[in-house]
């Protein structure tokens, strides 16, 4: 059934600092995205825009779903291709959401697998609020119904090309993949911003990233206000 959210494995979840804890981590494989829609790559090139606001509308597990895959999904499991290049073929972004307001997800974070077309269930609860406040209080992920959070682990990337990997590639690769999301949501009918203005350590403390993890996108997804 479209609708459903299958709940795959519970396992048990240790070392949860802070914030609401999550007493299981939680894996959920998501509705299939599609491949096809009625809008041209063309037409969500010319519609596309940063939208800063959001009517508080419920957004739909299979558009949360479809955004997902836009951003990082996997389009050939045999050889490990993805939506969006990567230098390489590292792949050092890591894909988090914030839900508060998705039907068919309690509210909390979660973090996408693109093997299996999944997410973990990471922490309980509605944080858009405080995600606002680390974003110097701009207001768009509090009223979004969910927010993509991007982190990378540089290492991936710097391990291969040094420096270079740092100062470059692994933005090239975010660039890519952020891009992917706003062209999704302009044919889902949904609207986003990119968001980098943010204090890198309160964003680790909301997410409980692992050390090696560093954010450095945020992008609220929801249904566009004026």
């Amino acid at each position: 059934m479209r609708n459903l959210l299958y709940l795959v494995m519970l396992a048990v979840f240790s070392g949860y600092g802070g914030g609401a804890a999550a007493d299981t981590q939680a894996f959920y494989v998501l509705p299939a995205p599609r491949s096809d829609s009625n809008t041209s790559v063309e037409q969500a090139l010319v519609s596309r825009r940063s939208r800063r606001s959001f009517h508080d509308t419920p957004l739909s597990i299979e558009k949360l779903s479809q955004i997902l895959w836009a951003a990082y999904g996997i389009t050939d499991s045999e050889r490990g291709f993805r939506t969006a290049p990567s230098a390489g073929a590292l792949f050092p972004l890591e894909i988090y959401v914030v839900v508060g307001n998705v039907t068919g997800l309690s509210p909390g974070v979660y973090k996408y697998v693109a093997q299996g077309h999944k997410i973990i269930k990471i922490a309980d609860g509605d944080i858009r609020a405080e995600l606002a406040e680390a974003a110097i209080g701009q207001p768009m992920p509090k009223y979004a119904p969910a927010t993509v959070v991007y982190t990378a682990v540089f290492d991936r990337t710097v391990v291969e090309y040094g420096v270079r990997g740092r100062q470059r590639y692994v933005f090239a690769d975010l660039g890519h993949s952020a891009q992917n999301i706003h062209l999704q949501a302009e044919t889902l009918g949904l609207g986003t911003v990119a968001i980098g203005a943010f204090t890198d350590e309160r964003i680790k403390e909301l997410l409980h990233l692992p050390a090696e993890e560093e954010p450095l996108y945020l992008m609220p997804i929801g249904y566009a206000g004026l």
